[in-house]
């Protein structure tokens, strides 16, 4: 089971009779809309899963979509990047190198510049249809489990301005997912080209890892 619960910031005020729609990432099927109770609140009958959830059509949340999700609203106009919970977009930097041999990659009607192993050469590039992309080019079907991990190192990147390790991801997941995947061999089994720090990184668009050139 999954509730959001929605409120504005400020006053505390529950955002009554307003729809909330669930986008699921490993189909972009949408689910909804549910409007909000007297409460704020509206639920959907689920089993946990890696999606986005919109309030009144825009985007509000991004990540695992589990038991209780609280999103905070300065006001319904707002941007979607100024929403609690919005997706992470703090991956600037470059993973330009001397030498660098590069490979464009073509994203719905654009072509997005990549290294030979398909590292964003501009991270800013990135877009859930590049992830998609790169996913059917390195042979590998998205799976719920696939965009919980590539959500949640997009949101560390954002947090610490660095790459999260496989412990830091066993430690989130674990209580998520029990100790029989939360761990390193399951996560290598997710991700076999190189595991979630150097697949898992290259999905989310981060940066090659130091010292990988």
């Amino acid at each position: 089971m999954l509730c959001i619960h929605v409120n504005m910031k400020f006053t505390g005020e529950p955002l009554k009779r307003t729809a909330i729609e669930l986008v699921m990432d490993h189909d972009n099927r949408r689910i909804g809309p549910v409007h909000t109770d007297r409460v704020g609140q509206a639920c959907f009958d689920l089993e946990p899963a890696s999606g986005k959830v919109l309030v009144a059509g825009m985007t509000r949340y991004q990540g695992r979509l589990d038991g209780l999700i609280r999103i905070e609203l300065f006001s319904l106009t707002e941007s979607e990047r100024a929403a609690e919970g919005a997706a992470s977009s703090n991956t600037r930097g470059s993973n330009a190198y001397p030498g660098m041999s590069t490979q464009l990659i073509q994203v719905g009607d654009h072509s997005v510049l990549t290294d030979s192993e398909g590292y964003l050469v501009d991270p800013d590039d990135w877009s859930e249809a590049f992830a998609r992309q790169l996913a059917t080019k390195e042979r590998l079907e998205l799976n719920s489990e696939h965009w919980e991990i590539i959500r949640f190192e997009r949101d560390w990147y954002e947090r610490y301005a660095t790459q999260a390790t496989v412990r830091d991801l066993i430690r989130e997941f674990k209580p998520l997912w029990g100790k029989e995947r939360a761990n390193n061999r399951y996560l290598h089994q997710l991700f076999p080209r190189g595991g979630p720090q150097k697949q898992g990184n290259r999905l989310a668009g981060l940066l090659r890892p130091k010292g990988e050139v």
